[in-house]
């Protein structure tokens, strides 16, 4: 092992981190042999001979997970014509696998606390990444029943709108409120940008305060949003209420060292391996983002209705990052129970080192490293 571990272009500060967090370097070296992996859109599929003729490339079927193809690490994707036209994705399989493990079905009200395309209800406390959400969910046309919000996923405690609208009572409740949310588009008046962009330079120069509401960036036609009323919208519910009333399924996705993937670990070749230090290897940014992971998941879980489900998951390898805030929060929470992911059966990846939680890794999964653990809520 010593001889192949030399071979890495990895510093001796990087090493030592694997070393105390019993995570095997090998696993850097699975760069060049661990695929891509692209989605196709919905509907997609009778158009896979097209898209391997624009991108030059065949590609492999996942069999383990529904909708997914490999293809090998040097292809690119980003200026090819079926991802600019919307009929392909670039997503890591094991991301993908997270996805599936909440078992969504038609109609789930789904909560993103660190949001990703395709989620019902998106959260991110970063403007940027969520305006590359809303992006994403235009180009794909797979907003209509989607909002987004800017807001800390820590404390976001909006709850799903169950009640829809028929279009008869839309049209009059539009009539009859004049403070009501129409038919989003991107094309807002200049005034109405311009009163927007205030707002924000006001907020941010300020404490954020918890009257503040969060800011609602983006919103399908069925979303449920057309026809409420901002008091509506921003309406809260008691404790009690939430467990009738609260998400199906939440994914908390949650922010991390990234460790696990080796992309990303990759571009400190280019960033500088000097920038590693505080981005990954310091002890105190690792300690802050416990806290976080901790918060979000325990925020997440407050949102879910009972007999819900909320994925947990991050791209470390470390156990600080994934079973220890798993049995912190187990043990924090009566009405918490680890549920076991029915489609891993035929997954590509270890058991985590609590029974119903799991790891991939490149060299097993050929996948970028992912921790997953699903959860239930008990009515106690």
């Amino acid at each position: 092992m010593e001889e192949e571990t030399s071979k890495l272009p990895l510093p001796d500060a990087f090493l030592d981190f694997l070393q105390t967090n019993e995570i095997d370097p090998l696993i850097y070296t699975a760069f060049e042999s661990t695929p891509r992996y692209i989605r196709l859109k919905p509907g997609s599929e009778a158009y896979l001979e097209e898209i391997e003729a624009e991108i030059k490339c065949r590609l492999q079927k996942v069999n383990w997970l529904p909708g997914f193809y490999s293809l090998p690490p040097h292809i690119q994707i980003a200026n090819s014509k079926p991802y600019k036209e919307g009929k392909i994705y670039g997503i890591d399989a094991a991301s993908g696998a997270a996805v599936l493990a909440m078992d969504i079905s038609v109609g789930d009200h789904v909560l993103d606390l660190c949001c990703a395309p395709g989620s019902v209800t998106g959260v991110d406390v970063a403007r940027h990444r969520l305006a590359a959400c809303r992006t994403m969910l235009q180009k794909y046309v797979l907003g209509d029943a989607c909002r987004l919000f800017v807001a800390d996923g820590t404390t976001f405690s909006l709850m799903p709108v169950r009640d829809h609208l028929d279009s008869i009572s839309c049209e009059f409740a539009l009539e009859e409120k004049k403070d009501t949310f129409r038919e989003w588009t991107s094309r807002r008046p200049w005034k109405e940008r311009k009163r927007a962009a205030r707002a924000r330079e006001n907020a941010a120069s300020r404490l954020v305060s918890e009257t503040d509401h969060p800011e609602l960036i983006f919103y399908g036609k069925s979303s449920g949003v057309v026809g409420l009323s901002k008091d509506e919208l921003y309406q809260t519910v008691s404790s009690s209420e939430v467990s009738s009333s609260g998400y199906d399924k939440v994914l908390v996705d949650a922010e991390c060292t990234h460790d696990g993937s080796i992309r990303h670990i990759q571009k400190f070749e280019h960033w500088g391996w000097e920038t590693l230090n505080g981005r990954v290897l310091n002890a105190e940014r690792s300690d802050n983002l416990t806290t976080l992971q901790l918060k979000l998941l325990i925020n997440g879980f407050r949102l879910l209705r009972v007999g819900g489900s909320l994925v947990y998951s991050t791209c470390s390898l470390t156990v600080s990052q994934n079973e220890n805030v798993v049995e912190w929060f187990l043990k924090e929470n009566s009405s918490a129970a680890l549920q076991a992911i029915e489609a891993a059966k035929d997954w590509p990846c270890k058991s985590g080192r609590i029974p119903k939680t799991l790891r991939f890794d490149p060299v097993t999964s050929k996948t970028s490293g992912l921790f997953v653990a699903k959860f239930t809520k008990l009515a106690v």
